[in-house]
C-alpha cells in the first residue's frame, strides 16, 4: 500500500477528482452512510463551496429497508447534508424483497431509485463512491465468473444506466484514504454488517484480498488490470466496426441478413464473436445472447466449414435468432415465437 492511502484527501486533490462534472447544472450524491459515501458527501460539498459557479447538489439516501438500523442511518445523512447546507432525500425500496439474488436485486433497485431522483431534481448525473477497493473486488467477481474483456474492465469513471449517467469520481482512490479524510474532518460513519457477511460473494472475496496483496495483488494491481482490459476491449470494438463494415461492402446489394461465409469466418475468433454477438442482439428477440454460448457457436461454425459438404452446413436457434450456414452464405434471422404447449388440467 503506498504511503498516500494514509494522507487525507486535500482541497486541491478533491478539485481534481470532481473537475470534470464542475459544468453539470446538477448532481445527485448517492450516500448511503458509510465511510466512503460520507466521504463523496464531505468532499463534494467543499469542493462545490470553492466554486463561484457549479452544480446544484442533491443528497439521496436509499433506504432498502433490509435492516431495522437503515431509517435511522437515511436521518443521519440528512443531518450530514443539512449541516453542509444540502438538501436531502431518502428513497424507499418499498413491495416485496426476493429470497434469493438480495444484493443483485438491491443494487438494481438502488440505481431505479436514483435515476428517478436525478430525474425530479433535473439533473443527469448521479455521483457514486465506488472506490480502488470496489473496483479490485468487482475484477475478482469477474474473473471467478470467467469473464470476457468486457467483463475484466469492471467499472469505468463513468456509465449510462437507466437513462442517466453514473459517475464514479472516487474510483482511483483507497478506502483507507476516504476513512483518514472523515478522521481529519472528525465526521463519524456507519458500517454495514452484511459488507462482512461471508454469506454473500463479495464480503468473502474482500477476505481475501489481504493475502493476495501480500502476493503482489493488491488493489492497484487489479485496478491497473482493469484499465488495460478496458483499453483492449475498446480498440476490439473499434476492430469489430471495421470487419462490420467490411463484410458490408462484400455484400452489395444483397440483404444484410445473408453475410460472406467465407469471409466472416476469415477473420480473426474474437471478431467474429463480437459480430455474433451483435447480430444476435440486434436481431434476436430473447434478451442477451450468452458469451458462452456464442463462443460455442463460433467454433461450430468453423467445424462445419471445415468438414465440407453441400447445403446448409449448420443450423440453430440461439437467442431469439436462427443461424444459418452454407458454405458461401451465413443467415441470421430472427426466429419464430416459442409455442406455448398448454398442459391438460386434472
Amino acid at each position: 500500500m503506498s504511503d498516500d492511502d494514509h494522507l487525507p484527501i486535500t482541497a486541491q486533490q478533491a478539485k481534481q477528482l470532481f473537475a470534470p462534472w464542475a459544468n453539470a447544472p446538477a448532481l445527485i450524491l448517492a450516500v448511503s452512510g458509510g465511510p466512503d459515501s460520507v466521504a463523496l458527501l464531505w468532499l463534494a460539498a467543499r469542493w462545490r463551496r470553492s466554486l463561484k459557479r457549479g452544480p446544484v447538489l442533491t443528497v439521496v439516501t436509499v433506504d432498502h429497508g433490509l435492516r431495522p438500523e437503515s431509517a435511522r442511518e437515511a436521518r443521519d445523512v440528512k443531518r450530514l447534508a443539512a449541516s453542509l447546507d444540502l438538501p436531502h432525500r431518502t428513497m424507499r425500496w418499498t413491495g416485496d424483497k426476493p429470497r434469493r439474488g438480495i444484493p443483485a436485486a438491491a443494487r438494481t433497485a438502488r440505481y431505479a431509485l436514483l435515476a428517478d431522483a436525478a430525474r425530479k431534481a433535473g439533473a443527469a448525473h448521479v455521483m457514486t463512491a465506488h472506490t480502488r477497493d470496489d473496483q479490485a473486488e468487482t475484477v475478482l467477481m469477474r474473473m471467478a465468473r470467467g469473464s470476457g474483456l468486457a467483463g475484466l474492465g469492471a467499472m469505468s469513471m463513468e456509465t449510462e444506466r437507466d437513462g442517466i449517467r453514473i459517475v464514479r469520481p472516487l474510483l482511483q482512490v483507497s478506502k483507507s484514504q476516504l476513512i483518514a479524510t472523515l478522521g481529519k474532518a472528525k465526521l463519524g460513519f456507519v458500517v454495514d454488517p452484511t459488507n462482512a457477511d461471508p454469506n454473500f460473494t463479495r464480503p468473502r472475496l474482500r477476505a481475501l484480498m489481504p493475502d493476495l496483496a501480500a502476493e503482489g495483488m493488491d488493489s492497484r494491481t487489479l485496478q491497473r488490470l482493469a484499465t488495460r482490459m478496458a483499453r483492449a476491449d475498446a480498440a476490439l470494438d473499434l476492430m469489430t466496426d471495421g470487419a462490420e463494415r467490411f463484410l458490408a461492402l462484400r455484400n452489395p446489394g444483397r440483404s444484410p441478413e445473408a453475410i460472406d461465409a467465407e469471409a466472416f469466418l476469415g477473420l480473426a475468433e474474437e471478431i467474429r464473436v463480437r459480430l455474433l454477438l451483435r447480430m444476435l442482439n440486434e436481431v434476436g428477440h430473447e434478451g442477451p445472447a450468452e458469451l458462452g454460448k456464442v463462443e460455442s457457436l463460433s467454433l461450430a461454425m468453423e467445424q462445419a466449414m471445415q468438414q465440407g459438404g453441400n447445403g446448409i452446413l449448420l443450423k440453430q436457434t440461439l437467442a431469439g435468432a436462427v443461424i444459418s450456414l452454407t458454405r458461401t452464405r451465413l443467415k441470421i434471422a430472427p426466429a419464430p415465437p416459442r409455442r406455448v404447449v398448454a398442459r391438460n388440467r386434472p
